[in-house]
């Protein structure tokens, strides 16, 4: 007999002893989803002595829960004179499950006694829609309460502790993971999915190489399709690329998450031709597999490749998201080139971003267009920006005052500092770095001094190697050498070339040869086959006329097969780039150039000017930079005569 006879056949007899009947009917309505079904019998029971006990209201909640019918469930429940319960579980799970949250959670606090189910089912409700730190309340909650924590409740709280992505929550998961197993549980594919998740936020990769070891040795397991997703994506972040590989190849079924991983950990792992090749074969793309790609190529520095990426993007009709214009905008900060920035801050705007904070913020996308805008040297756009973003966060603070200071205007990035600290905003260590350098191009020694010595008791921040290197290089150009070298050797961390570097550079131009030559030996310890500090410490000698030391530290230079690379210009002009080698006499314009340049050298020669020819090499490669500059000029018409 049809299921639609049963139901017949028993709604129309209603001298039942019991409601058993009726119970196994709305049963077979669940299974087959039919709210219709479900409607008619409640309607039979109605009429029947059983339309006031407590156990088939209970099964009408569930069934018409599960059907989709929130309203008659509520209906059902709220008619009730007497609810026991299963009542109160029934109808709270089926607000969870709709997404009812704030009213489920305001009738699981209404409950009398809640039982290790009602709390099963309010922890799953936040944590399937997303809800994790909610989820993580309760589920502490729970614990506290003295309830028995079992597999559902230890599968919602590591589901909620991967979802939120943060260290700590991840941590978390790991040591939830970890009870779970003390306490005899078997978890199942979707926690161990959540675990392995959370094994990639911490790079764990002794915790995921153990736990893919169980999953070897479980047939059920060993090829469901989302742990081997989560498996690839682990080794891939871990950067074990070949373990990722190998877990892939063994996959018999694979989708876009599957292959996305390992364009990501290819690119992560820079092999970013094998991340195109993945990419390539790919028989289903989603942005995010563009994302991937195009930010492998952006983050391995071959910026042209993620543009052109970006345009194939587009002609086959991907919409892009705030990730992909993100890394657009790295990719014209890159290459400095500030007209594709303007053509990509175009394109922003036509797809409605706004940067503000929300469930998927977008703020970022502005910081990524003031940090390019800075880098182009275009501070007035990047401060435009900047005003218009309708939400900021300490990231957009940050790449204003280090824009600004790098592009050497100090007393700007001093006053947005202040300006933040007045905000309210905590500074973090990049903002220290921007204050810092924004006093060394401001020559503020005194303020510098202060920021340094407070930023730990003032602002919370310890200062990295990056802070030691600023204020050497804001002593160094103040000409405070022998405070600036005391403070590299009071570093709590190994001095490296850069802070080093930074004192070198100032000794030359403060003709100090004595520091000069301390600083110059330690680079060599650090770093013997670099020509710099071997150009410097030979130009400073040149400079004092100590023609033998030149000859010296030269004679060392090919004994160590110090190769000093040739000094390189370039100049950008109507989109074509054109470039120049020491004594380059390749340009197809190269009679007018030097001609030019000829002519600038007679004109300041008259004005009192007279290069500093003592290193010969540094003359050429200052020479090879007035080159570049005289191409994108025109010979005015009085030199011309001459």
């Amino acid at each position: 007999m049809s299921r639609h006879g049963i139901v017949k056949q028993i709604v129309g007899d209603l001298s039942f002893v019991n409601s058993s009947p009726f119970a196994k009917l709305l049963d077979s309505c669940v299974k087959s989803h039919s709210a219709r079904d479900t409607s008619r019998i409640h309607a039979r029971i109605i009429k029947t002595h059983f339309a006031y006990e407590v156990y088939i209201q209970n099964k009408l909640i569930d069934a018409y829960g599960k059907c989709d019918c929130l309203d008659d469930a509520r209906k059902v429940f709220d008619k009730m004179p007497e609810k026991n319960t299963f009542t109160w579980n029934s109808i709270m799970s089926t607000l969870m499950k709709s997404g009812f949250l704030d009213e489920g959670a305001w009738l699981f606090a209404s409950m009398p006694e809640p039982d290790q189910c009602s709390w099963n089912s309010i922890i799953a409700g936040f944590a399937q829609h997303d809800r994790f730190e909610e989820a993580l309340d309760f589920f502490v909650r729970m614990h506290g309460k003295g309830f028995v924590l079992n597999e559902y409740t230890f599968g919602s709280a590591l589901s909620a502790c991967a979802g939120l992505k943060h260290l700590k929550m991840a941590r978390e998961a790991l040591e939830v993971f970890e009870r779970m197993l003390e306490r005899g549980f078997e978890p199942d594919e979707i926690t161990l999915a959540s675990v392995v998740s959370a094994c990639a936020s911490l790079a764990a990769i002794k915790q995921g190489l153990e736990i893919h070891a169980c999953v070897v040795k479980c047939d059920k397991l060993r090829d469901d399709l989302i742990l081997c997703n989560a498996l690839v994506d682990m080794y891939a972040k871990c950067c074990r690329i070949n373990e990722a590989r190998c877990v892939f190849d063994r996959m018999p079924f694979r989708n876009v998450v599957s292959e996305t991983s390992m364009v990501s950990g290819y690119a992560k792992a820079a092999s970013v031709k094998a991340a195109r090749l993945v990419f390539a074969k790919m028989m289903e793309r989603n942005v995010v597999s563009w994302n991937a790609l195009i930010a492998g190529y952006t983050q391995n520095g071959e910026n042209e490749e993620a543009l052109g990426l970006f345009c194939m993007l587009k002609r086959e009709g991907i919409c892009p998201t705030h990730y992909t214009f993100g890394n657009l905008l790295n990719a014209c900060s890159n290459l400095a080139d500030l007209q594709l920035g303007r053509q990509a801050h175009t394109h922003v705007l036509k797809h409605g971003f706004q940067f503000q904070s929300r469930e998927d913020s977008d703020v970022f996308l502005g910081n990524a267009l003031i940090d390019m805008y800075m880098k182009c040297g275009s501070v007035e756009e990047g401060c435009r920006v900047f005003e218009n973003m309708v939400e900021r966060d300490y990231v957009s603070w940050n790449a204003m005052i280090v824009g600004y200071a790098q592009n050497g205007y100090g007393m700007e990035a001093l006053e947005l500092f202040r300006k933040m600290l007045a905000s309210g905003e905590k500074p973090d260590h990049v903002t220290l770095i921007g204050a810092l350098c924004a006093c060394s191009h401001a020559g503020l020694v005194e303020e510098g001094r202060r920021y340094f010595s407070t930023m730990t008791e003032e602002y919370g921040v310890e200062p990295l190697k990056d802070h030691y290197t600023c204020m050497v290089d804001l002593l160094g150009r103040a000409g405070c050498l022998n405070e600036a070298k005391n403070l590299i050797e009071a570093m709590p961390m190994q001095p490296d070339a850069v802070v080093w570097g930074s004192l070198l550079a100032a000794c030359k131009v403060h003709h100090n040869i004595t520091l000069g030559e301390y600083a110059a030996e330690k680079l060599l310890e650090i770093d013997s086959t670099n020509s710099g500090p071997y150009v410097l410490l030979s130009n400073m000698y040149a400079e004092l006329g100590r023609w033998k030391d030149v000859m010296r530290v030269r004679k060392l230079m090919r004994h160590r097969r110090v190769i000093k690379q040739p000094g390189c210009s370039w100049i950008e002009i109507l989109g074509h780039v054109h470039v120049f080698m020491v004594k380059d006499k390749k340009h197809c314009r190269r009679n007018e150039i030097y001609l030019l340049l000829k002519i600038l050298t007679e004109h300041m020669k008259r004005a009192g000017y007279v290069p500093d020819v003592g290193d010969h090499e540094a003359y050429e490669e200052q020479t090879d930079l007035e080159v570049s500059t005289c191409f994108q000029m025109e010979i005015p018409e009085e030199f011309a005569v001459m």
